[in-house]
């Protein structure tokens, strides 16, 4: 099988896109247009939530000039979603970014880029789908969605990178149509904060790699996890429909009851 793949600058990271030509249409010139509105959404969202945008709907929030009353049905989806996964890990995941100069970090501003991430992912993958794209696949910094067969016609595979080698792959994966992310400070930095401890960086963990019914939900409950340090594998076990996979500052590898059902095809 043919297909088309593209990898554009967008929301301030690589995002690959690959989609997959099936028998029958859609034919490459659908390919291309697919292709072309999936980034075009993508390039929409950054310019609706970049917090480093003046121009942008959150930025205009941040600055009190609109409330969320006034904002749009996207905003005030992803501020719910917000609250809600806020509350389902105990506060482990908090988009709004506490204000060092205040007393107990009170204050600041919303940034609501954990979040947006995983839903645009989401969000593309059924654009894609429903401009009759069966089979593709889209990776935004370690946030996966795929749906369908690869361009063998075999199962999408995935490879855990090495936090201490990002150049070797420790781990290979399928997760058979369900999201994928990877949460850690090894090549972003520290950009991930336990929000109960603002001020102390995480240092026991360097990678956890969730597996969920979608991206959004593998992303959200990987961000929450790895701000829980060596607590977070504990949590994805115990969480129904996710698997996980975090290397500690030693490199070792711990690995949820269920997560070696996604390592063969």
């Amino acid at each position: 099988m043919g297909g088309m793949k593209e990898t554009r600058i967008v929301m301030g990271m690589p995002i690959e896109i690959e989609i997959i030509e099936h028998v029958g249409p859609p034919r490459s010139y659908m390919l291309k247009e697919t292709l072309e509105a999936a980034f075009a959404y993508l390039v929409s969202v950054d310019e609706q939530f970049s917090v480093y945008k003046e121009t942008s709907e959150i930025s205009r929030i941040n600055r009190g000039e609109i409330t969320l009353a006034e904002a749009s049905a996207e905003m005030k989806e992803v501020f719910a979603l917000g609250e809600q996964t806020k509350q389902e890990t105990n506060g482990y995941f908090d988009i709004r970014r506490p204000d060092p100069s205040t007393p107990l970090g009170t204050g600041g501003s919303i940034d609501p880029s954990g979040i947006v991430k995983g839903w645009a992912i989401k969000n593309t993958a059924a654009l894609i789908r429903t401009m009759g794209c069966e089979n593709y696949f889209v990776n935004a910094g370690g946030d996966i969605a795929m749906g369908g067969k690869d361009a063998k016609g075999e199962e999408w595979s995935v490879g855990i990178r090495n936090p201490f080698n990002i150049h070797e792959i420790v781990k290979v994966v399928y997760p058979k149509g369900k999201g994928i992310a990877t949460s850690g400070s090894y090549i972003r930095g520290d950009h991930i904060y336990n929000p109960h401890q603002p001020e102390q960086k995480i240092k026991d963990i360097v990678s956890i790699t969730v597996i969920g019914p979608d991206v959004l939900a593998a992303d959200l409950m990987a961000t929450a996890a790895f701000a829980m340090g060596k607590q977070g594998i504990a949590f994805i076990e115990n969480l129904p429909g996710f698997e996980g996979y975090s290397i500690d500052a030693n490199g070792i590898a711990t690995l949820t009851s269920g997560f070696d059902a996604y390592t063969s095809r």
